[in-house]
């Protein structure tokens, strides 16, 4: 979401946002980040791109990512982000390092001389940020970004109701570095095993966008009923939240606070199946080419839904499209759209990427007791 597009009557600042550090200093820490760089060496021949965001909004950055590293296939392309999610898109490749930036803060002091890219947002605040001092002093020798007056930029023209990953990619594209949708994915689909687990993700930074817990709970208990594993996903702050989904339920496993970045994307990538709300576990998901059953509320699929793969992704939502505004996704009550879907519709859209196999002719039915789930790779 751009710097400038705040959303109105929330209780809390939107996140990665100046009001939203200075709140809570505590919770952006980026002490010990693997694959940090020194900003003092960051200068000519890098590509420092600015996307100080969450894991949803660095998903849907991929793709305009790899437009970036083939305009500059020579340059060394470093990511200003939080330090886990950086860190992370460092080891799968997309990135060659990152500077740690929990959000719109004040950069430190550069060599200078780079090139610079706004992939965080329209301006003003994100390109002040970039472009706060000239090339001979420690600022970029150029600025990739959208249009902006306040700071005198000449781009591309800001478009408010685009897809965030084809907004991004018409800003690379526009400046000779072509990508598109698919580039966003980490890899291509290929069918789960059998046994495989359905991935639950309950959780979301607002209320806005989180689905009851109850009806979480009861998909959970039909899915294991139906012979199906559940895992059981969260951040360390809604482990209260994970453990409500899946106390109690056999063949459930709780899995809030974890997982790193690299034991959810395992968990991921290991699932016949992922059931989340407009969250980044979705959007990794929609990345890793597994199926989904996505619960939109507040906000439309329209501007965030999977652009890739429509026959792996099914996506609940009751919004009127042609609706002069939405919900709020910052917002601390549940909102209306996302309330109105039920437990049968979630559920039914997740039998229609989960069919039943067929017994041997002749024998009968019979479910045994689920087995344990192991947990995934990189758990902690």
């Amino acid at each position: 979401m751009s710097d400038d597009d705040r959303a109105a009557g929330s209780a809390r600042p939107e996140p990665y946002t100046a009001a939203a550090l200075a709140a809570d200093p505590a919770a952006h820490s980026n002490a010990g980040v693997p694959h940090a760089i020194d900003p003092a060496g960051i200068g000519e021949g890098d590509v420092l791109v600015l996307r100080a965001l969450g894991l949803g909004d660095a998903l849907t950055g991929i793709a305009p990512l790899r437009g970036l590293r083939r305009l500059f296939p020579d340059h060394r392309l470093i990511l200003a982000a939080p330090g886990p999610v950086g860190a992370w898109l460092t080891e799968l490749g997309v990135v060659d390092g990152v500077l740690p930036t929990p959000g719109l803060i004040d950069l430190p002091p550069l060599a200078g001389g780079h090139v610079a890219v706004d992939l965080h947002g329209r301006g003003p605040a994100s390109q002040r940020l970039l472009a706060a001092r000239g090339a001979e002093d420690g600022g970029p020798s150029r600025l990739i970004a959208f249009s902006c007056p306040e700071v005198g930029h000449d781009g591309p023209a800001w478009r408010a109701y685009e897809h965030e990953v084809e907004r991004w990619c018409r800003l690379v594209a526009d400046a000779g570095g072509p990508c598109g949708p698919a580039d966003l994915l980490l890899r291509y689909h290929r069918p789960a095993p059998a046994d495989a687990p359905v991935v639950l993700h309950p959780g979301a930074a607002f209320a806005s966008r989180r689905w009851p817990v109850d009806r979480w709970r009861a998909v959970a208990e039909h899915l294991t009923g139906r012979g199906r594993r559940v895992l059981v996903t969260g951040s360390a702050s809604e482990r209260d939240l994970t453990a409500a989904v899946s106390d109690g339920l056999p063949g459930v496993r709780d899995l809030g606070g974890a997982l790193d970045l690299s034991g959810l994307t395992a968990a991921v990538d290991g699932a016949a199946l992922v059931i989340s709300g407009d969250t980044g576990t979705g959007h990794l998901a929609t990345a890793l080419a597994v199926p989904s059953v996505l619960l939109f509320g507040p906000t439309p699929p329209s501007r965030w839904g999977p652009v890739v793969d429509p026959h792996l992704h099914t996506v609940l939502w009751h919004g009127d499209p042609d609706a002069a505004a939405w919900g709020d996704p910052h917002g601390e009550t549940l909102d209306e759209r996302l309330a109105a879907l039920t437990v049968p519709e979630v559920i039914a859209a997740a039998a229609a990427h989960l069919p039943e196999p067929a017994p041997p002719t002749g024998s009968p039915v019979h479910r045994a007791e689920p087995a344990p789930v192991p947990a995934p790779e990189g758990s902690s």
